[in-house]
């Protein structure tokens, strides 16, 4: 006796399964591991630049041997925090412009993959109604 519910691989197409799931689920990861990689570069090289920043300042004040030395750093801590504040915005700017990247492009990504499913989801009708129609003729 034979099994009518029987799984059949050599029957399922894993063409479409690949095409409709796992496809638009690796274009999106291979996006989200992009991004990642794109704002982990962006912290580490704000993160350099601040530490850079923070060990001359601290040189520089460990060279500071008189009142006219003292007042001399003082001076130059203005400079640096204004420095230090564009470097800020800089950097804030440049995360927000990979977010909106991100967006985008996960959007476009999102409506190719719909438009996709439309299509096949039109092929695939258009398959089982032809085979209805065939098959009807044949039935009575």
């Amino acid at each position: 006796m034979t099994n009518a519910f029987a799984f059949d691989p050599k029957q399922f197409d894993t063409a479409q399964l690949d095409s409709m799931f796992f496809a638009p689920a690796r274009a999106f990861a291979a996006l989200s591991v992009d991004f990642t990689e794109k704002l982990v570069n962006a912290q580490l090289e704000a993160t350099k630049a601040y530490s850079d920043t923070n060990l001359a300042q601290l040189r520089r004040l460990v060279e500071v041997k008189d009142a006219e030395g003292l007042k001399s750093y003082m001076e130059g801590q203005q400079k640096v925090a204004n420095e230090l504040t564009e470097r800020l915005k800089g950097d804030a700017e440049k995360v927000v412009a990979l977010q909106q990247e991100f967006a985008e492009e996960s959007q476009k990504l999102t409506e190719s993959n719909v438009k996709q499913a439309q299509e096949s989801a039109k092929e695939a009708t258009e398959t089982a109604t032809k085979a209805v129609k065939e098959a009807a003729p044949k039935a009575k």
